[in-house]
C-alpha cells in the first residue's frame, strides 16, 4: 500500500532511551503519525549544517491516538550519534511518512526480521493481530541483546535465532523456522539483504507469497535523486529501465518483483 501524503516539520521529542548497546528508542510527536502505515519510514535531519542529507529511519510503532511515532535505530555514524544525544522536549526536523508500506493480508503469516530490520515489523504485528490474523514472529539477533522481543510477545508467538547460540536457535532465521516447523501462507520480512535473499528463495521453494522491505542508502528519500534504485523484473515508468526507487516504490516489495 502506498501513501503519498508527507509533511516537512519540526517534530517534538517526547522521550528517548537506550534499549541495548547503540540501539535507541525515540518517541516523536508529529503530524506524520496521522497517516503512517506499517512498513513506512521517516527521514530525520541533524542540526549539523555540514550534514545536509536526512537519515531514513523505519517507523517502529504508531501511537493509538495517531499523534506520535516510535522509532528504534542503531548508531551507525555521526548523524545517528547526534540523534542519540537529543533529549525529551527538543525539536527535530523530519519529513514523513515516506515510502510504500505492507498490505495486510488475511492469510496465516510469518514475520521474519533481523538486526535493525526488527523495529518496523512491530507495528505490522500489531495491525495483523487487530485483524485476527494468525501470525508467528521469527527474530534474528547477533547475541542475547534481544531488543523489542517483549513488545512482539504482546501480539504473537516469538521465535529467536542468535548467531552465537546464546538464545533460541543457533544460526539464522531460516534455521529457526525449520527447527520449529513454522508454517504459513505469506511471509513479511525486513532485514539485511543476504537474509532477504534467503527469505525470497525459501518463499519460492515453498510456494509462498513474500513481501520484503529493502535496506538501502538514501539521499532525498522522496524519489527525486534516483540514489536508491534496486533491480526489478518490470520496467519503471519513471526511469524506463528495470529498476525501482526504494524510497518511493518501496521499501516494501513483492519479493518476486525484485532482483536481490
Amino acid at each position: 500500500m502506498c501513501n503519498k501524503k508527507y509533511t516537512f516539520e519540526d517534530g517534538l521529542i517526547l522521550s528517548q532511551k537506550e534499549l541495548s548497546k547503540d540501539i535507541f528508542e525515540m518517541w516523536i510527536e508529529t503530524e506524520a503519525a496521522k497517516s503512517a502505515i506499517p512498513g513506512q519510514f521517516i527521514s530525520l535531519y541533524t542540526d549539523d549544517k555540514s550534514k545536509l542529507l536526512p537519515r531514513p529511519i523505519s517507523i517502529c510503532e504508531i501511537a493509538e491516538d495517531k499523534k506520535s511515532l516510535r522509532i528504534v535505530y542503531r548508531i551507525a555514524g555521526k548523524g545517528t550519534k547526534i540523534f542519540s544525544e537529543k533529549l525529551a522536549g527538543e525539536e527535530i526536523k523530519i519529513v514523513g511518512p515516506l515510502g510504500n508500506g505492507y498490505d495486510l493480508l488475511d492469510e496465516k503469516a510469518i514475520l521474519i526480521a533481523g538486526g535493525i530490520g526488527i523495529p518496523p515489523m512491530l507495528e505490522l504485528a500489531k495491525k495483523l493481530k487487530e485483524k485476527n490474523v494468525d501470525i508467528n514472529v521469527v527474530l534474528g539477533y547477533r547475541d542475547a541483546a534481544l531488543f523489542l522481543k517483549d513488545d512482539f510477545e504482546k501480539y504473537a508467538k516469538v521465535y529467536i535465532a542468535t548467531e552465537d547460540g546464546s538464545v533460541g536457535t543457533k544460526g539464522n532465521v531460516l534455521d529457526c523456522i525449520k527447527e520449529n516447523k513454522i508454517s504459513g501462507k505469506v511471509i513479511y520480512s525486513c532485514g539485511p539483504t543476504p537474509m532477504l535473499r534467503a527469505v525470497k528463495e525459501y518463499a519460492l521453494e515453498n510456494d509462498m507469497e513474500a513481501y520484503i522491505s529493502l535496506e538501502e542508502r538514501m539521499a532525498c528519500g522522496i524519489g527525486a535523486c534516483l540514489g536508491c534504485v534496486c533491480k526489478t523484473t518490470d520496467i519503471d515508468d519513471h526511469s524506463l529501465v528495470k529498476n525501482a526507487r526504494v524510497c518511493t516504490d518501496g521499501p516494501v516489495f513483492d519479493a518476486r518483483e525484485v532482483d536481490i
